[in-house]
């Protein structure tokens, strides 16, 4: 039977049980929940339940604690990057510092400032500086630095970063201002990032900023604009210096071994020449020795054959000799060239081959006239010319 048929008395059936009761009022299940929610809080209703529900009241309290207790210990787990550092700050003062992995901090209690210690960091200026010369140059520079103290880069400076961009001007003003204009334009501008660098990271020590300066690098170093076509022109001779320098270098390394060279060949030649002369110096003292001792067995002998060397030595090259007598008239020509058989005129036309074979032919005439007119003048020299006859 439907619930809504007619029945009985002819009243409907009740869908909630409760006989001739209406629908529940909302207000009595609001009392109710209020009731419950009072017995949970430590109030009580008086009747005989109530510590069943003091019971269930307290569990669901510290369900709830508990509940909060996790999400407060689960909002406490951090994970640092191998990269990152942690400086711990327990209410507001510096507790530790945490290395890369899984760490857990205390809400409400410690705060953790993770910092990147490896990633190179970069800054760069620019301006103008006065030179130790007393001129105006600008320079670009670039810093590139990283963490090198988490601690002193968290603590010790509001703003390390500002402080490294004063550092940076400072050091670069002290270092140009310490430089002439040249050394910076030009091939002394890697000594002036090196000195830049130097100076940037005793400054930032001295700060305590943790900041570790690893290079620096001038860009740009420039003259204003103003006198910029001068100092082209400056740069250009200095250019053009440099590049007579490298080719008078270059000259200079062809022409010295050149000049060595020719040099040693001198010095070689003379002491070839030296040895010579004293070898042929030797070989004559040697002879005239050997002579002197044939001279002082045969005096008479050894002066007659120098002397007929010597004739042969003057009338082997002439092809006409002379001869005057001592006290006579007569001069004697001698016709050598004719004697030899070398013909009336084909000593002019010969060749000179052919003039060596008619003097190496003509040799033993020549000796033989040589000793006939030696024995005709030593003939003459032993006959009285007519004086001597008169007088005997």
């Amino acid at each position: 039977m439907a619930w809504n048929e007619p029945g009985g008395n002819g009243k409907q059936r009740d869908p909630w049980g409760g006989g001739d009761q209406g629908p529940p009022d909302l207000d009595e299940a609001l009392r109710r929940f209020r009731n419950k929610l009072g017995g949970a809080l430590g109030g009580g209703n008086g009747s005989g339940g109530g510590g069943a529900d003091v019971r269930l009241n307290a569990g669901i309290l510290g369900l709830i604690v508990l509940l909060v207790f996790g999400l407060w210990f689960y909002l406490g787990i951090y994970v640092l990057d191998e990269q990152e550092r942690g400086v711990v700050l327990r209410f507001g003062r510096y507790h530790e510092t945490l290395g890369p992995g899984l760490n857990w901090k205390p809400r409400l209690i410690d705060r953790v400032i993770p910092v990147n210690v490896t990633r190179e960091r970069q800054y760069g200026s620019e301006g103008r500086m006065l030179t130790q010369d007393e001129n105006i140059v600008e320079m670009q520079v670039v810093v590139q630095y990283n963490i090198g103290d988490v601690k002193a880069f968290v603590l010790n400076v509001r703003d390390p970063e500002f402080s490294l961009r004063q550092a940076t001007e400072s050091a670069l003003r002290h270092v140009s201002g310490s430089t002439k204009l040249d050394q910076v334009l030009s091939e002394g501008r890697g000594q002036v990032s090196v000195d830049v660098k130097l100076k940037l990271q005793s400054y930032l020590d001295n700060y305590g900023t943790g900041i570790q300066v690893v290079k620096v690098t001038i860009q740009e170093a420039k003259p204003p604009a103003q006198v910029k076509a001068a100092f082209d022109d400056v740069i250009k001779a200095k250019e053009d210096e440099e590049r007579l320098k490298n080719e008078a270098s270059a000259y200079a390394n062809g022409i010295v071994p050149e000049a060595r060279g020719r040099a040693q060949r001198m010095l070689e030649e003379a002491a070839g020449y030296r040895s010579k002369v004293v070898a042929e110096a030797q070989g004559e003292a040697q002879r005239f020795e050997k002579l002197l001792t044939e001279y002082k067995k045969a005096p008479e002998v050894t002066r007659e054959r120098l002397y007929l060397d010597s004739l042969q030595r003057v009338l082997g090259g002439s092809s006409k000799v002379l001869v005057d007598v001592d006290g006579g008239n007569n001069v004697l020509y001698l016709p050598l060239d004719r004697l030899g058989g070398g013909g009336g005129g084909g000593g002019a036309s010969a060749t000179p081959g052919a003039r060596q074979a008619q003097s190496a032919a003509a040799a033993p005439s020549v000796d033989r006239i040589a000793e006939e007119v030696v024995e005709k003048l030593r003939t003459e020299a032993r006959q009285p010319t007519g004086r001597e006859r008169e007088r005997r």
